[in-house]
């Protein structure tokens, strides 16, 4: 009976396996006949390497399995159990072979050992979100290192949670089997390292240890539930575990300590309406420093940051979208998110460069509501839009633009007015008090929600044309010059 072997690389690749395990479909090679080899790992039987079948789709047609399985095998590439690829392609064998509804079996022993195997990679893919704590470079501004310790091959798949959620600085988290770095514009991944390439503490930790001391509810306790959640072996990364042994032995007291404190009359959540201060220099600097404080609506409360534009202060374009989103609200940058990028697309095909433009938004800060973990966009209200018309107002004056470009309707009432209809004046030019001149068209963010893919192609071809106007305004603005 003639053995053959598959190689995958890197092991947790799910593209890696699907074309190894489709060309041992297409040959028609039982799972007992396969060795699947991880990595650089050599045969144990010296097995030779199966050819690829899939260079030739006429030996049979390409095998369609079920969306959920795909799932399900991405996640359980990345345990760490050597069998898992051979579990895998005899789950898929079994499918493709008469029984394509065996993951809905409950009982059936590969099925069970796939799904704890997948429930084990979550499990640790939910401590690494929880458990990495980045420290900061000596000498070095904006960059953290963070040392971690996994079960499973996770940092790939964990990764992008972590672009996401820290965008806006430069990071790098190391582990004995893998790397990944984030220069605040793409992933890059490499080879593990060791611990003490990751700084031992920095100054943050003692302010972050007096700040969980701080909120530690004592009445809250339960010893149980924080070892369950919080297992000991991660102890070593997390700076707040060396309080915990006191805090648990003073829990006692406090708890009687707040018992016996006389009641308080509630105190109001919202501090009472704080008017801004006229700017010290009338700079744009100084504008922007002002709004960091705004709370003239509810929105500062929940948001990150106050987002302010970007740009030079001489620009000769003003960008005027919505509100920040997401990514904005978390780096602190006007048009960072998928809206953003799709803006930036759309630049590059005109040849404008982004770096002259002035970008804002009608609103600083991210309006939105929670799902579980995730922060949906919410449209802002005319109230919101009405609270931070000063500092775009006090923008446009700084700035001086000779142009507006109004993203969206929300951007272009900020600017020309309630009457404005973006249905009706999308294109057109218009001029305010001042005489510079202005036009609006869809935000960026109306093109990504466009339903497929054609509509979301015409939807882009027509923002891009509408953007097209600020070559045409530049080129009329040299002819005058």
């Amino acid at each position: 009976m003639q053995r053959w072997s598959l190689r995958v690389d890197p092991p947790w690749s799910l593209q890696a396996w699907r074309d190894g395990a489709r060309g041992a479909l297409l040959a028609a090679v039982p799972p007992s006949q396969l060795d699947w080899l991880p990595g650089h790992e050599a045969s144990l039987l010296d097995a030779p390497a199966l050819p690829d079948a899939t260079a030739h789709p006429a030996q049979g047609a390409q095998p369609a399995v079920p969306r959920d399985f795909l799932e399900l095998a991405a996640t359980v590439l990345c345990h760490r159990e050597p069998q898992r690829m051979a579990l895998l392609y005899r789950l898929l064998w079994r499918i493709t072979h008469g029984e394509r509804a065996v993951l809905s079996n409950p009982t059936d022993a590969d099925v069970l050992r796939a799904m704890a195997m997948a429930q084990a990679v979550r499990r640790d893919t939910h401590k690494m979100k929880a458990f990495v704590r980045f420290r900061e470079v000596p000498g070095e501004q904006d960059a953290f290192i963070a040392w971690f310790e996994p079960e499973h091959h996770i940092v790939d798949r964990v990764a992008p949670f972590f672009a996401r959620r820290f965008a806006g600085m430069r990071w790098a988290i190391l582990t004995p089997g893998r790397s990944v770095q984030w220069d605040g514009q793409a992933l890059s991944f490499g080879p593990g390292g060791r611990r003490e390439d990751a700084p031992a503490e920095d100054a943050r930790e003692a302010l972050w240890q007096t700040y969980y001391a701080s909120i530690f509810n004592p009445a809250r306790l339960n010893t149980r539930m924080m070892q369950q959640e919080m297992p000991a072996k991660y102890w070593r990364h997390l700076p707040e575990a060396q309080l915990l042994p006191g805090l648990v032995r003073e829990a006692a007291g406090r708890v009687q300590d707040m018992h016996d404190r006389p009641a308080q009359a509630p105190q109001r959540r919202v501090p009472a309406r704080v008017l801004p201060a006229p700017a010290v220099d009338g700079s744009l600097a100084a504008l922007r420093a002002q709004a960091s404080t705004c709370q003239q609506c509810p929105l500062w409360e929940p948001a990150t940051q106050t987002v302010f534009g970007q740009g030079p202060a001489d620009a000769r374009v003003m960008v005027v979208g919505e509100q920040p989103g997401d990514v904005e609200d978390l780096s602190g940058r006007p048009f960072a998110g998928p809206a953003g990028q799709l803006l930036d697309r759309a630049l590059a095909e005109l040849g404008i460069d982004r770096a002259t433009l002035y970008l804002t938004n009608a609103v600083k800060h991210f309006h939105h509501e929670r799902r579980g973990k995730v922060r949906l966009h919410k449209r802002p209200e005319s109230r919101h839009v009405h609270a931070c018309r000063p500092w775009l107002m006090g923008e446009i004056a700084r700035v001086r633009p000779q142009l507006i470009v109004c993203l969206g309707a929300t951007a272009a009432m900020a600017v020309f007015g309630r009457d404005f209809s973006l249905a009706r004046d999308r294109g057109r030019w218009h001029t305010l008090d001042d005489g510079t001149r202005g036009y609006a068209t869809v935000h960026p963010a109306w093109v990504l929600r466009q339903g497929d893919e054609a509509r979301r192609e015409a939807g882009y071809r027509l923002f891009r044309e509408d953007l097209r106007q600020i070559l045409v305004n530049a080129q009329a603005g040299h002819a005058r010059g």
